[in-house]
């Protein structure tokens, strides 16, 4: 055994230790219930301790048993590891009950291009927060609504993550909630808990039929994006609007264009 070279006793003074520990009632061995004796490690040839505790043998392994156990992981290890990792997942409610039509957003050119792309369909921008309770509450229903409403576009703003966009756009209150639908541009927005769940039912039977607007889909408010690149979170350049002459057939493409940075408008077909 590793550990009785590490002590430096003979295989007779570990038996005159045991011994006395048994006379003793050392190390917490009880004299009725335990007795211990040396054997010899059949890999090297060094002492290792057997003890029997209450009719049962208990051997303490030698230095390679020893090697072996330290070095080998449980069987049981990775398998804990995953299920911790699932259930770790399976408290992000924010994730939870998603319809197909519910779109989750990463970055600020990700909510301009969704709202550039949606053309005549109805936007709603849902901006929360994972430790707002009152975003956690209002989920679920917002889950049913875009069910009932499978022809609109949930677009959901994660604020921790896009804190910077978020402020830029004058988010100051959690849950809150924005409606867009093309050339209109922003139809209307307010802050929303389950208490005030009417308001936002209202809107959408008010806003949530279908209908063509005419033009290009607006988007955000051209201040709304001078404000995110000036801060770095939209690119110089990134198309505005995109409106289609079906005289010539070609694409007329508005970019951001900042004061003092040049910006060049491109037409391409």
């Amino acid at each position: 055994m590793a550990c009785s070279l590490k002590c430096n006793l003979s295989t007779s003074r570990m038996n005159e230790t045991i011994l006395n520990s048994k006379i003793a009632g050392a190390s917490g061995f009880c004299p009725s219930f335990g007795t211990a004796r040396i054997g010899e490690s059949k890999a090297n040839g060094f002492p290792i301790l057997r003890i029997d505790f209450m009719g049962k043998p208990l051997v303490f392994p030698d230095q390679n048993d020893h090697e072996d156990s330290s070095t080998k992981a449980p069987s049981n290890f990775i398998v804990r590891s995953q299920a911790s990792i699932c259930v770790s997942r399976a408290l992000r409610w924010w994730e939870k009950t998603l319809t197909p039509n519910m779109v989750e957003i990463h970055s600020a050119q990700e909510l301009v291009h969704s709202l550039l792309n949606a053309g005549d369909k109805l936007v709603i921008v849902d901006f929360y927060s994972p430790g707002c309770g009152g975003c956690k509450s209002l989920h679920p229903k917002i889950c049913q609504l875009a069910e009932s409403y499978p022809n609109a576009i949930f677009l959901k703003v994660n604020y921790e993550e896009l804190k910077i966009m978020c402020q830029a756009l004058h988010i100051h209150v959690l849950p809150f909630l924005r409606f867009y639908r093309g050339a209109e541009g922003r139809l209307c927005s307010f802050s929303c808990t389950n208490a005030t769940i009417k308001k936002f039912k209202n809107a959408l039977a008010k806003h949530g039929a279908d209908r063509c607007s005419l033009g290009p889909a607006k988007g955000l408010d051209e201040a709304e994006l001078l404000t995110l690149a000036s801060m770095g979170e939209l690119p110089i350049g990134l198309p505005l609007t995109s409106t289609k002459e079906e005289s010539a057939g070609d694409f007329s493409v508005r970019s951001i264009d900042l004061p003092g940075v040049c910006s060049n408008t491109a037409v391409g077909v």
